[in-house]
């Protein structure tokens, strides 16, 4: 199974920049959006074989995020829980067999930390959230987190440190979704691996420089460390101002459930 994840920073204008032709190439199963920059009936995408979710942000031109999927999933659910309203359209879960898929557009601080109060709400939040459902099926969790964090994960670590998506309370939050059990699967692979970013500024000569921040993840359960096979991220993918990332696993997608405290795959009529 193959999954991909890209803040496309405007799918419309992602779409005049070759995003069919990378979608069509990648063929992945589950294929994650964040800021889409749409409202409903704005753009259509002819995408045969898939079934499309969005969620769409009130203000116009502004965040939300999408999934299409190869298979149908068992629901799908907008917004934390039973809090359905959600005007920035920020998550998106889809329940499958034996996973959870859940696709978020994490909030930014802000250059002048003036929403850092509401996003470190939202992280307790979203939290809770993956806690639960984790009791329930392993999941996985994408997109676009908006945060560093270690200092292998951004060029220029010294001179970036207090500045929005490289505070400690960020980066702290970060670090407790990951010891409620669950694996920054980039560097489960590669964890001494430089260079690698996801995110580069739209400044001159930035990008090809490669001064960037890998500020997009794939994170999962501890349960689904047995079945992952390599992640990756595809910053020669133009498109964006960021890159898509993507993810393997060798989950059977119909015929097997999950062993939710080993991990062992266990075969269901």
């Amino acid at each position: 199974m193959k999954l991909i994840s890209w803040n496309v920073n405007g799918i419309r204008a992602c779409v005049g920049k070759g995003f069919l032709d990378y979608f069509n190439t990648v063929d992945a199963d589950i294929f994650c959006l964040q800021e889409i920059k749409v409202q409903e009936g704005q753009i259509e995408l002819d995408l045969p074989g898939y079934h499309q979710y969005w969620n769409y942000a009130l203000k116009k031109g502004y965040s939300g995020t999408a999934i299409f999927t190869k298979e149908k999933p068992l629901s799908v659910r907008y917004g934390i829980g039973i809090r359905t309203e959600e005007p920035e359209g920020r998550i998106i879960t889809l329940e499958f067999e034996t996973f959870y898929m859940v696709n978020v557009y994490v909030p930014n601080a802000k250059r002048d930390l003036t929403r850092l109060d509401y996003r470190l709400e939202w992280e307790d939040e979203i939290r809770d959230y993956l806690q639960e459902l984790d009791q329930l099926k392993p999941v996985v969790f994408c997109g676009d987190l908006n945060v560093a964090k270690e200092e292998i994960d951004l060029r220029n670590a010294k001179s970036n440190k207090g500045n929005s998506g490289f505070t400690e309370e960020e980066r702290g939050k970060l670090t407790d979704l990951l010891a409620c059990g669950f694996v920054d699967t980039f560097r489960y692979f590669y964890p001494e691996r430089e260079g690698s970013y996801s995110w580069w500024s739209y400044m001159s000569k930035v990008r090809e420089r490669n001064i960037g921040w890998r500020i997009d993840y794939f994170i999962v359960s501890t349960s689904l460390i047995p079945v992952l096979k390599d992640a990756s991220i595809h910053s020669e993918v133009l498109g964006s101002d960021h890159c898509p990332i993507c993810l393997e696993m060798d989950i059977p997608e119909k015929t097997a459930i999950m062993n939710l405290k080993s991990g062992q795959i266990i075969e269901v009529e």
